[in-house]
């Protein structure tokens, strides 16, 4: 495996919807519902409010293997030195490292461009999620019961948060 990161790409765009879409019908991982259309999610990850928040594809070599993306925390701007984080991977590729080279990179460029504290939004079902989260020093600060339903059972949500070592103003 060659594990490289680039600037998702319109290229990447078919790809991407199909790896969310599969998240959105067979698990809790999303707690969207209906399928996105490779219009929605351009929307989702092209982000161009600013370019501070970014999207990165996941490639093995020049395999399509994820995504993962920063976007704005909340509209308000006091929130702009916030991020939210997420991260999506085809199943093969879970559990092999990649999730941390993945969190490096974004915290990197975070870092980079001013953002000072990272927040990750898990469904807590997704226990191996979180549990990437702890191991590169994120923190569980809240959690809220049954904010959603889907396939017919309540879901909780749990809210991971890092804060980076840049100063802020």
């Amino acid at each position: 495996m060659n594990i490289v990161l680039k600037p998702l790409e319109k290229k990447h765009l078919e790809e991407a919807t199909e790896l969310y879409n599969y998240f959105v019908t067979n698990t809790t991982v999303t707690f969207h519902t209906e399928v996105f259309t490779p219009e929605e999610m351009a929307t989702l990850l092209f982000q161009e409010e600013s370019d501070i928040y970014t999207t990165l594809a996941v490639l093995d070599n020049e395999d399509f293997c994820g995504y993962a993306f920063l976007a704005p925390y909340k509209k308000r701007q006091a929130y702009r030195i916030t991020a939210e984080i997420s991260i999506y991977l085809k199943p093969e590729y879970t559990g092999k490292g990649i999730g941390k080279i993945v969190l490096e990179k974004m915290e990197q460029h975070a870092v980079n461009n001013g953002i000072h504290s990272l927040i990750a939004t898990i469904c807590g079902e997704n226990v191996a999620s979180i549990k990437l989260f702890e191991r590169n020093g994120y923190i569980i600060c809240g959690a809220l019961k049954e904010v959603g339903i889907k396939f017919g059972r309540s879901l909780d949500i749990v809210i991971m948060q890092k804060i980076l070592d840049n100063k802020h103003d």
